[in-house]
């Protein structure tokens, strides 16, 4: 079982689009008391400038995870391994495993190349 969520590009689109499974992800995780991260690249890939109502509100309730340098290298690193050249998933993968959350996305696939390139295994919510 996955201590936590890690919310892909896909999720907050799905947050801002009103989506009723995301936001039932969403406030189910609340409920029990956990705060979904939201790497910055992610939150970068989503936004678009305002008003974006619904993605706003989402955020509220989430940890915006910044970018520090052993990450960025880390993160290098899976790129190479996985052969998957896309900075935000990697980075969504890399930090969900690193703190075993589970992965909200619309991009399964490239959460699991990553994954797999290391042997590990994510648990992954399509959205």
């Amino acid at each position: 079982m996955a201590n936590g969520l890690t919310y892909d590009t896909g999720a907050l689109i799905a947050a801002e689009r009103d989506d009723r499974l995301m936001w039932a992800l969403h406030r189910a995780s609340l409920s029990r008391g956990l705060v979904p991260t939201v790497p910055v690249g992610v939150l970068a890939e989503a936004w678009r400038g305002g008003p974006q109502h619904h993605l706003t509100r989402l955020l509220k309730g989430c940890q915006v995870e910044n970018m520090l340098e052993v990450q960025a290298r880390q993160i290098g690193t899976l790129i190479a391994r996985s052969g998957l050249p896309d900075i935000v998933d990697v980075a969504v993968a890399e930090g969900a495993m690193r703190r075993d959350d589970a992965v909200v996305t619309s991009n399964r696939g490239h959460i699991e190349q990553v994954a797999d390139a290391l042997g590990r295994r994510l648990a992954v919510h399509d959205v």
